[in-house]
């Protein structure tokens, strides 16, 4: 039988664990929405900032602004329910950002490429890994942590 301290505990990890999630969705969804929004809005500013060959043809930069809008904004699932959206946060996180950051760098060391690529892998890096500490956590199940053996 429970008691009330044991449900308790739960319900306040549980709570814990969604703000956290709520947190990296808000933040994921604002970095992705910005990079999408300059993408489509100030490419030649970011050419410049960055030091980065415009792309060519066009439509290149314009798709990659639009599916960066469109992640940022698939992040408000997340945020307004983490659980449902835990999937969303799963393929986003450690898996896109995580490859993404892995491309940056591996790009910045095989082909000559602009110093500014390490910025996007260190922001994308860092987003992944605190995605899926958050995603493993002890606080992100419903179920009591296990035992240590």
């Amino acid at each position: 039988m429970q008691n009330g301290r044991g449900q308790q505990g739960r319900r306040s990890a549980s709570l814990h664990w969604m703000h956290k999630l709520r947190l990296i969705a808000l933040v994921s969804g604002v970095y992705d929405s910005v990079a999408g929004a300059a993408m489509l809005l100030e490419r030649p500013l970011i050419t410049r900032l960055f030091d980065i060959p415009v792309p060519h043809p066009p439509l290149y930069g314009d798709l990659n602004g639009i599916f960066l809008l469109a992640v940022g904004l698939g992040y408000a699932l997340p945020y307004r329910d983490p659980e449902r959206g835990r999937v969303y946060l799963w393929v986003m996180g450690p898996f896109l950002k995580g490859a993404g950051a892995l491309t940056f760098l591996l790009t910045y060391i095989a082909r000559p490429s602009p110093a500014a690529f390490l910025l996007f892998a260190a922001g994308d890096a860092a987003l992944a890994l605190v995605t899926w500490w958050a995603l493993i956590g002890p606080w992100s199940t419903n179920t009591p942590a296990r035992p240590r053996r």
